[in-house]
């Protein structure tokens, strides 16, 4: 179904005033807004995760999905005002697997399905919206696995690969790295014949083109990153054990994160379990410093106690005997390397058309150097209607200073709201939750796509919501948040 909504002509926003509980007072403005949901195949991982995304000199891009066959790349001002909207034509079997901007482009990729597989690039002038022709970046057959697409952290530059298999065995993936203008830069081949039968990787990009490509290997026990220059034939390595055989129990990893930055440094976050009973063991983090030499820091895990349990029970008013469905969402890290790494409870009640469910947050901090120094839960208890997935549950944060801004949409007291929480990571201090003044609709259409939700500063956000049960229309908000 596709959600519109048309203002009367000469009047392009709603001005809304709203004071709510706590003194947290802001101001809203809303938009007109069309969106029609994502069907995707893999509710748990997202593609395109991050729908709007802020302009440092003002404003911000979405990414809007107009209906079955059109998206479109629009800009708008901090006041709401659409600067610009290009459309973008997608044909049966096409999906967007990429969106990012730099200082001058936004960078789409397309993922094409048949006859042939193919990833298409697309590039959009940022002052006037202005498309280039599509440039086909890869192509691969159509019963290879899908192929992939991971941006620099400054948006300057794109790697896509595709996998080379021996029937279900990765041997090697064959990867070619872009700037921003779609140029080709180098073509590499990372070579995996010494992985043995039983591993998972991933391919990053830093700004400067270089390449690391995460592994998790050993029959799923050891961290491993490779980083491939452009310049240099030399393959740099650093890998780490962090599973193994402890007690008598085989523990192994079950879910990772990783997060680039800008300086090359890459860390990676796991959590390992046991593979006989799946019982949770711990959380592992390990800092990859590519400057330099290169270095490699292991922080102390932290470990999945009886005594950790108990506290996520009494955070969520739950019962559990054991630790299930958490996964590793976010790697937050502050200007001075405090670090905090989220996972967060997700399930579906029992098949694919069933309800998903996001439950409690947990949240750990480390300091500058890897020391782990607090832990904290989030208890909060959120429900979708599978034609939804994840899209409008789970949370939304971001950064400022020593700070962690967390935005969800609850209901609390029986008030339907996007509600803000704030994290010291200093200390690991939750504040309690303070309603934006939204009044979101609570029913089964769609009423929040959390993929809209962005930050342009530490007082402002733009979300995308629908404000009550009578009406059908999603609005573009921004909230000021005094």
């Amino acid at each position: 179904m596709r959600f519109s909504f048309l203002l009367t002509t000469g009047i392009s926003a709603v001005f809304i005033f709203a004071t709510v509980s706590g003194g947290l007072a802001q101001r809203v403005k809303s938009a007109a807004f069309s969106y029609l949901p994502e069907q995707t195949e893999d509710r748990y991982n997202q593609r395109v995760a991050s729908k709007t995304l802020p302009v440092p000199t003002g404003g911000f891009v979405i990414l809007a999905h107009k209906s079955a066959t059109e998206y479109a790349v629009e800009r708008y001002d901090a006041d709401l005002k659409r600067l610009w909207s290009t459309s973008l034509s997608l044909a049966a079997g096409e999906s967007i697997d990429g969106f990012t901007r730099n200082g001058t482009q936004v960078l789409v990729v397309v993922h094409q399905g048949s006859p042939a597989q193919q990833l298409l690039g697309y590039t959009l002038d940022l002052a006037s919206g202005q498309k280039a022709p599509a440039k086909k970046l890869l192509e691969a057959g159509p019963r290879d696995r899908r192929p992939g697409a991971a941006f620099s952290p400054d948006g300057t530059k794109l790697v896509v690969w595709r996998y080379l298999t021996q029937g279900p065995q990765i041997k090697a993936i064959s990867a070619s790295v872009y700037d921003e203008k779609l140029t080709k830069l180098k073509d590499r081949t990372y070579d995996f014949h010494d992985q043995g039968g039983f591993f998972s990787s991933t391919v990053h990009v830093g700004n400067d083109g270089s390449q690391y490509v995460t592994l998790v290997g050993d029959e799923m026990k050891k961290l491993t990153v490779r980083r491939y220059r452009n310049d240099s034939p030399e393959v740099k390595v650093m890998s780490v054990s962090v599973g193994g055989t402890f007690g008598g129990k085989v523990v192994n990893v079950f879910d990772t994160r990783f997060r680039l930055l800008p300086d090359n440094t890459l860390y990676a976050a796991a959590i390992c379990n046991e593979r006989e009973t799946g019982v949770y063991h711990s959380l592992k983090l390990v800092k990859f410093d590519f400057t330099a030499e290169g270095d490699m820091k292991f922080a102390p895990e932290f470990k999945f106690t009886p005594e950790y349990l108990a506290e996520v029970n009494k955070a969520n008013g739950s019962v559990a005997k054991r630790l299930e469905d958490v996964y590793l969402t976010d790697l937050l890290l502050t200007d001075d390397k405090q670090l905090v790494v989220a996972a967060e409870k997700k399930y579906e009640e029992g098949g694919d058309d069933s309800p998903g469910h996001t439950r409690e947050l947990h949240l750990f901090g480390y300091n500058e150097f890897q020391t782990p120094t607090w832990h904290s839960i989030i208890g909060k208890d959120q429900v979708a209607p599978a034609t939804e997935g994840y899209s409008s549950i789970g949370y939304r944060a971001a950064v400022f200073g020593p700070e962690v801004q967390v935005v969800t949409w609850e209901k609390l007291k029986n008030k339907s709201d996007l509600y803000l929480r704030r994290l010291n990571v200093q200390t690991g201090v939750v504040s309690e939750p303070k309603g934006l003044g939204l009044n979101v609709a609570s029913d089964q259409n769609p009423s929040y796509v959390k993929d809209f939700t962005a930050w342009l500063d530490a007082k402002t956000l733009i979300g995308v919501s629908r404000p009550s049960k009578k009406s059908a229309a999603l609005m573009l908000n921004k909230i000021v948040v005094k």
